[in-house]
C-alpha cells in the first residue's frame, strides 16, 4: 500500500506542477522532452547504468511493452491536446480521467482478476464522481467522439501497460522496461518539435521540465511496483481518484479554486469510493 500511496502523491505533483508551468512556459512539448530525458536518466540509474540491452530473459518483452508503454504516453499528451481544441477542456479532462474503465476491463477481462460486490460499487461510484467533478451544464458539446474515445484508450491503455508487464514481464527488467518506456517518449517528443518547429527548450522548458520530471519518473515506478504487490482492480482505481482528490485540494489551497456544491460532492463520493476500495 506504500508504493500506491506514493505513486499517487507522485502523480498528484505532476499535475500541480505542470499547473504551475502553464504562465511560464510556452513549449509544452518541449517541457515534456526535458522531463522524459530526466526520467530516462533516472530509469537508466534504476539499473546501475547497466547495458541498455542486458542479455537477460525478457529482453523483447521489455522492449516491446516499453515502446508500446512509450507510445501511449505521448499520444495520451498529443490526443489531449488535439480534443481540448475540438472537444473543449471539460470533455476532454472528463475522458482522460475515465481511461480508468480501460485498465479495469483489461485487469478483469485478460487477467481474470475478480473484485468483490463492494468493490464494483466503489468502483462505479469513482466513475461517477469523475464524470461529476466535470461535468458542466451547457458545456462540453462533442466535436468528435472519436477523438475522445482515441483519448480515452491511450490514457487508459498507458496504464494498464504496467500491469501487462507485471504479467508477462520480467521483474529483473522492471527497470529497463521503464528505460524504454522514457526513451521512446522522448524520441517521439523531439520528431515533435522538429515537425512544429518549436526550436530548442528554453531556461522555463528546462526548470519546469526537471521538476516535472522527477514526480513523473516516481510515479511510473511505484505504480509499476504496486501491481506487483496489490490487484489491478483496487490499485488502478485508488490512484485516479485519490489523484485527483490530491490534485483537487491543493487547487483550493494552493490557487485559491472554489468548488461548487457539486464537486463537494464528488469529493465526498470519492472519500466513501477509497474507503470500500481498501475494505
Amino acid at each position: 500500500m506504500l508504493n500506491l500511496c506514493l505513486a499517487v502523491l507522485s502523480s498528484a505533483l505532476v499535475s500541480i506542477t505542470m499547473r504551475l508551468s502553464k504562465s511560464h512556459v510556452k513549449k509544452e512539448t518541449a517541457l515534456l522532452a526535458v522531463n522524459y530525458l530526466l526520467c530516462s536518466l533516472f530509469a537508466w540509474g534504476d539499473t546501475g547504468f547497466s547495458s541498455l540491452f542486458p542479455a537477460a530473459v525478457g529482453l523483447p518483452t521489455a522492449i516491446g511493452l516499453g515502446f508500446i508503454n512509450g507510445f501511449l504516453f505521448l499520444a495520451g499528451f498529443v490526443l489531449l491536446q488535439w480534443s481540448i481544441r475540438h472537444n473543449g477542456v471539460v470533455l476532454s479532462a472528463t475522458f482522460q480521467k475515465l481511461g480508468l474503465l480501460v485498465s479495469m476491463v483489461v485487469s478483469v477481462a485478460c487477467f481474470g482478476e475478480q473484485p468483490e460486490p463492494w468493490q464494483w460499487f466503489a468502483f462505479a461510484l469513482a466513475v461517477a464522481a469523475i464524470v461529476l467533478m466535470n461535468f458542466r451544464p451547457g458545456e462540453g458539446k462533442a466535436g468528435s467522439v472519436a477523438g475522445l474515445l482515441l483519448l480515452l484508450l491511450a490514457g487508459g491503455g498507458c496504464d494498464a501497460m504496467s500491469k501487462v508487464f507485471e504479467v508477462y514481464g520480467s521483474a529483473a527488467l522492471s527497470g529497463h522496461f521503464l528505460l524504454y518506456t522514457f526513451l521512446v517518449a522522448l524520441g517521439l517528443c523531439v520528431l515533435l518539435m522538429i515537425w512544429k518547429r518549436q526550436g530548442l527548450p528554453g531556461q522555463a522548458e528546462w526548470v519546469f521540465g526537471l521538476i516535472v520530471g522527477v514526480p513523473n519518473y516516481y510515479a511510473a515506478k511505484f505504480l509499476l511496483a504496486s501491481l506487483a504487490s496489490l490487484p489491478a482492480v483496487i490499485v488502478y482505481p485508488v490512484y485516479s481518484v485519490a489523484t485527483l482528490l490530491s490534485v483537487t485540494f491543493a487547487g483550493v489551497v494552493l490557487f485559491r479554486e472554489r468548488l461548487i456544491k457539486r464537486q463537494w460532492l464528488a469529493l465526498g463520493m470519492i472519500l466513501a469510493a477509497l474507503v470500500l476500495l481498501n475494505i
